[in-house]
Formats: structure tokens, sequence, C-alpha cells
């Protein structure tokens, strides 16, 4: 069992994050260049904005802008329902994207639907992802990564119209270990869900002996590479137009995320993949659910698809979280269906868990 463990978390890695120890081709480089001030987001002018999902009527959206505690400023979404009162003050969730991905894929599906349940909703793009600042790009880091929920509960306090004590996080793959992490040190955050999660750092600190020897000596000479190009080598996992299909000799979790990342299903410019090649050293250095268990008395719920690939991870976080906790299963689903079906992400079970949770 152990060893299909280790089998899947070496494929899985691969699929993710396209680490190529070294090659610097593809390296993002020449965009630094002409940056002014790299921590600053990006203004998207509407044009050129592309997400994959229709806005429903009753939810307005709005792009905001806030800093990290590094400094760097985060491009975000707030979605709040057009009917709201903003005389009152409403619970809110903030909602981290899956590894490599942005708020316009799987959080917006997410934000959309929650907003109209009465929600004031905020996605973002991680630190050197997406719209966010930070340079160079493409950088993964298990610290950052959390600190940008925690930024999002800075933000969303700071609103009149947002209730402080009744702040909620939910992370979708990746971002679970994340949001998870970024609990377990920020008592603000009141609950905690995770839909399909991954622990990244799980997946590289699972490496032992000669086997994670010989990757940390491969990232270490990637330093020389980078440090004497003055670039980080970072490699596109995925097309820069949506494709059609899935290639025929592609199969296993590889398809799965192709089928999503690469079609016009979920393809954004901003989600190509992977991290820059040495982003390695902080996931396999730094794990995200070392302190899981003082996250308690918040709840925490871990939301899984029946027939996903990745419900062994949500298996052993719900095993080390002390209670209140819930594992879900959600019947006839795969990973990536919790991405962006609509009729199979369990919105009923999220709602009535942050309601009971914030005490509604």
């Amino acid at each position: 069992m152990m060893r299909k463990f280790h089998r899947l978390i070496a494929l899985t890695l691969m699929c993710l994050m396209a680490v190529s120890a070294f090659s610097a081709s593809n390296a993002v480089a020449e965009e630094v260049e002409n940056v002014t001030n790299p921590t600053l987001a990006t203004r998207v002018a509407p044009e050129d904005e592309h997400y994959i999902f229709e806005l429903s009527e009753n939810v307005t959206r709005t792009h905001v802008y806030y800093a990290n505690r590094y400094g760097i400023e985060l491009a975000g979404d707030l979605y709040i329902a057009k009917d709201a009162d903003m005389s009152l003050k409403y619970p809110a969730l903030v909602i981290g994207p899956p590894f490599g991905g942005v708020k316009e894929q799987g959080p917006g599906v997410y934000a959309n639907e929650l907003a109209q349940r009465g929600f004031v909703v905020l996605t973002f793009d991680p630190s050197y992802h997406g719209y966010s600042g930070g340079q160079p790009r493409m950088v993964g880091s298990t610290d950052i990564y959390a600190e940008d929920f925690s930024a999002g509960v800075d933000y969303l306090g700071l609103q009149s119209f947002v209730d402080r004590d009744k702040i909620g996080a939910i992370g979708i793959c990746g971002s679970g270990g994340f949001a998870l992490s970024a609990a377990a040190q920020d008592s603000r955050i009141k609950a905690i869900a995770t839909s399909v999660m991954y622990d990244i750092s799980s997946m590289g600190n699972s490496m032992t002996g000669e086997v994670r020897a010989a990757q940390l000596e491969a990232l270490s000479q990637q330093r020389w590479v980078d440090a004497e190009s003055g670039t980080a080598a970072y490699q596109n996992s995925y097309p820069d137009a949506p494709v059609s299909e899935v290639p025929a000799d592609m199969t296993g979790n590889a398809a799965e995320f192709y089928s999503f990342y690469a079609t016009r299903r979920g393809w954004h410019p901003n989600a190509l993949a992977g991290v820059t090649n040495t982003s390695m050293l902080s996931l396999m250095n730094f794990a995200s659910l070392s302190h899981i268990g003082e996250i308690s008395p918040r709840p925490i719920l871990f939301v899984a698809g029946e027939n996903a690939h990745s419900i062994m991870f949500s298996e052993t976080a719900y095993a080390a979280a002390n209670e209140p906790k819930e594992l879900y299963s959600v019947p006839d689903a795969i990973h990536i269906d919790l991405y962006d079906q609509v009729d199979k992400i369990p919105f009923d079970k999220l709602e009535s868990f942050f309601t009971e949770a914030f005490g509604e």
C-alpha cells in the first residue's frame, strides 16, 4: 500500500509541477526588466478578463487589491449578492485555488454560488501567480501560500459589511493544505473547508533516503543554473491555447488534469501549471500540516470525491485533525469534478457547515 502511495506521489508531482531540474527552457525572464515595482498586482482591462464560468445575474464581482505581510500586492475578486444590505454585517469566506490555478477558475465557481447564499466571498491569485504581484513569477512557497489566506482575512475584516468574527476559508486541491496551514497559525479563521485537498508539502516530504538526497542534489545544482542565468527556470505543463482533446497516449492523473487545465473547460492563460524548479526546495523542507491538531476547537470539513485519486490526502489530514471535524464524500465524483461541476460540488453542505460554525 505504501509503495503504491509513493508511486502515486511521484506521478502526481510530475503532473502538477513539471519539474526539470537542469532545464532552463521557458524560463520566466524578459518581463522582469520592464517591471518598475514587482510587488504590485496587474490591473486587468475588462476585455482581457477570462473566467471559466458565467457570473450570476444575482451577484456582483469587483476586482480588489491588497497587500500581504510581505508587501506583495494580491489581485482578488470580491463577490457579493446584489440584494445585500450593505449597512449590515455578513459572514465571509476566502477561497484559494488549486496548486497552479487562479481565481478565475474553481474559486470563482464556488464564490459565484456561495455569494447567492449570503456570504461575502473573496477569491485571490496567490503571490507570484496570476495577476498578483511578486517576482520572479511562478515561485512556490508553503509559507507564502498560507500567508495569502491570512492576507485575505485582513482585507475582509476591514470591510464595514463583514463580521470579523465570522470569517472562514475554503481551499481547493493544493490550497486545501495551505488553508489548513493558515488556520493553524491564524485564529481569526473560524472555520475551514477543504475540497479534494492535496497536501503538496507532504508529497515532497514523502521522499526519503537516496531518492530525497538525489532530488536535493539536483535542485541545489539548479540554483547554480538560475544564478548564472539571472532567471528562475520554469516550464509550462499545458499549451498556450486551449485544445479540444487529451492526447491519446496520456493516461492516469496526467490525463485527468490535462482534461481540465488544457481544454476550454478550465484553460486560463495564467494557469499553465507548474512552479519554478527550485520551488521544490521549499515544498520539500517545510510541512504545511505540522500543527493541524491545533486548529481545534474550530471546525474542519474535508470534502472529497468518492472516486478521486486525491482522497487519501483528506483521509490522512482528517485522521491528524482534532474534533470537531467531518470527512464528507461526494458520490460518484472524481478529483476535477469538484473544481467546476456545480451539480456535484456540495454547496448545500458547505453552506450548512459554515452557517453552523458561525452560529447563524
